[in-house]
C-alpha cells in the first residue's frame, strides 16, 4: 500500500512540476512570438509605406489596391525639377529655367530592397493572406487630401498565439485590432506601433 502511495504522490508531484512549467513558459514563448511576428509584419508595413509615399509622389494620390501600386512603380518614373537662375545672385540675369528629368521608380524600388511581388503578403499568415488597403481623399481644412490605410489584424499573423486567452499576459494585446499605419479619416501615414 505505501508503494502504490508513493507512485501516486510521485505523479502528482510530476503533473504539478509539468503545471508549473507551462504556466512560466507560455508567456514567455508568447512573448517572443509576439516581438518575432510584430516586427516582421512591422518592417513589411513601412516597405508599403514608402512605396505608398513613392506613389504619391508620381501621381499625387496614394494606390487604392496592391495591383496599381505594382504597375506604377514598375513602369512610371519620378519628375525630377531643377530650378536654374536665383534672384539673390548678384550674377542672375532675370530668367529662371527650369530643368526636369526622370528618374525610374522601380530603379529606386530596388536601390530600397523593396520586393514589389510579395508586398501584398502579411508574414508568419496563411498562404495568400494579403494586407487589407484603402486609399481615399477626404476634405481636410478645405482642402481635398489623399489619405490611406494599410494593415491586418493581429490575429492574421499569430498563428497558434491568436487566441483573446493569450491577453492575460499582455493587457494591451488585442488580437482582433489591426496592426497598420494611415488613417482614412485625418492624413497621417503614422503607424499605430509608434
Amino acid at each position: 500500500m505505501r508503494i502504490v502511495f508513493n507512485i501516486l504522490l510521485l505523479a502528482l508531484a510530476a503533473v504539478l512540476a509539468f503545471l508549473l512549467y507551462r504556466s512560466i513558459e507560455e508567456p514567455i514563448a508568447f512573448n517572443d512570438a509576439r516581438t518575432m511576428r510584430s516586427e516582421a509584419v512591422i518592417n513589411k508595413l513601412r516597405d508599403i509605406r514608402t512605396a505608398q509615399e513613392m506613389y504619391r509622389d508620381i501621381t499625387g494620390m496614394f494606390a487604392p489596391s496592391f495591383d496599381t501600386l505594382e504597375e506604377v512603380l514598375s513602369t512610371d518614373s519620378f519628375r525630377l525639377i531643377s530650378v536654374i537662375g536665383d534672384p539673390d545672385d548678384p550674377n542672375f540675369d532675370g530668367v529662371i529655367r527650369y530643368d526636369t528629368t526622370s528618374r525610374s521608380a522601380s530603379d529606386s524600388i530596388r536601390r530600397l530592397g523593396i520586393i514589389l511581388d510579395s508586398l501584398r503578403y502579411v508574414p508568419y499568415a496563411s498562404v495568400g493572406t494579403v494586407f487589407n488597403i484603402a486609399a481615399d481623399t477626404i476634405d481636410y481644412q478645405q482642402t481635398k487630401v489623399p489619405v490611406v490605410e494599410v494593415g491586418t489584424p493581429w490575429r492574421t499573423f499569430m498563428g497558434y498565439y491568436a487566441s483573446p486567452r493569450f491577453a492575460s499576459y499582455d493587457q494591451k494585446y488585442k488580437p482582433n485590432a489591426p496592426l497598420k499605419f494611415g488613417d482614412l479619416n485625418k492624413p497621417s501615414m503614422a503607424g499605430n506601433w509608434e
